[in-house]
């Protein structure tokens, strides 16, 4: 076996067994499931990504696009992209559009999501909940020309044949001036049915909570914050860190630590407080972070008519 081979080889095999399959189970590929990272734009620079209640949570409109590469050096690592677009679209009612894919090997994973939010307004005006509801189509494909091995091997087939199918996100939050708390399930459709075909990497919640503090115009702001995502399959996830803003929030930088035993940190700065650009680095996760390299991910924001 040539050592491109061996590579490929090794990628689809960690594929596998981070859905918790083997090779002898193969045949079911069309059940896989396969453990995402979440991009960590989503943490402080985009929160649409992990909740639908945010679109259009603030006024104008939002452009986020983000990349994200992992394990440096290996042919056929993963890398994924997003993009996502929200708004306003009334005084209450906001609007989002989001675009993934992903490439891990052989794997070509693809979904699109439209969303609804509203956002309700209690006593005091600064005090909102937001609801939102999703609905994504997922498309997921093998690439046969970068098949090493028979292409009528009946797992690739079988997952081809695959039907595409409809997906809906739900979520909701709590904000003020400075504290935000969110709860969103990712998969309403697999969670209610039991029929989990896992596109997002298998999550099954999402909550989170923070607090922002002001603090003087050299430290714009200091937010804390705390997630806490269960995962189908695994151990559920704990994240904790902070997002530090200077200078009147024209730059930033950002850490998070996760119970998989890995480190997320970012530096960004924001232009005109218009163009955001973010860039990120998150350790392997713990048990194979001898072998692979992180993840380098960078994100850009664009804000329109939010004057």
């Amino acid at each position: 076996m040539s050592y491109k081979s061996y590579i490929r080889s090794f990628i689809v095999s960690s594929l596998f067994l981070a859905a918790g399959i083997n090779e002898a189970d193969a045949q079911s590929l069309s059940n896989a499931q396969a453990l995402l990272e979440p991009s960590g734009t989503q943490y402080f620079q985009n929160q649409y990504l992990a909740n639908p209640a945010m679109a259009g949570f603030e006024k104008g409109l939002h452009l986020n696009a983000a990349y994200r590469h992992q394990w440096g050096g290996i042919e056929g690592a993963p890398t994924t992209k997003f993009f996502s677009a929200d708004g306003a679209v009334g005084s209450r009612v906001g609007a989002g559009l989001h675009l993934f894919n992903d490439v891990a090997g052989l794997i070509n994973r693809t979904r699109v999501a439209m969303t609804y939010a509203y956002h309700l307004p209690l006593t005091n005006p600064d005090q909102q909940l937001h609801f939102g509801l999703s609905l994504a189509w997922n498309v997921q494909r093998i690439d046969y020309k970068n098949l090493n091995g028979d292409i009528n091997d009946p797992s690739v087939s079988a997952f081809n044949r695959r039907d595409n199918y409809f997906e809906a996100e739900y979520g909701m939050a709590y904000t003020d001036t400075k504290l935000n708390i969110q709860a969103a399930i990712p998969n309403v459709r697999s969670l209610f049915t039991g029929d989990n075909k896992a596109v997002d990497g298998g999550g099954i919640f999402f909550t989170a909570a923070s607090y922002r503090f002001a603090v003087n115009e050299a430290i714009s702001s200091i937010e804390p914050k705390v997630c806490y995502r269960g995962v189908r399959g695994y151990d559920n996830i704990l994240d904790m860190g902070v997002n530090v803003s200077i200078l009147n929030d024209v730059a930033n930088v950002m850490a998070m630590y996760h119970t998989s035993k890995s480190v997320t940190a970012g530096i960004g700065v924001n232009i005109l407080k218009t163009v955001g650009i973010q860039a990120m680095y998150t350790s392997q996760t713990g048990g194979i972070k001898t072998y692979v390299d992180g993840t380098y991910e960078i994100g850009a924001t664009v804000n329109l008519f939010n004057k």
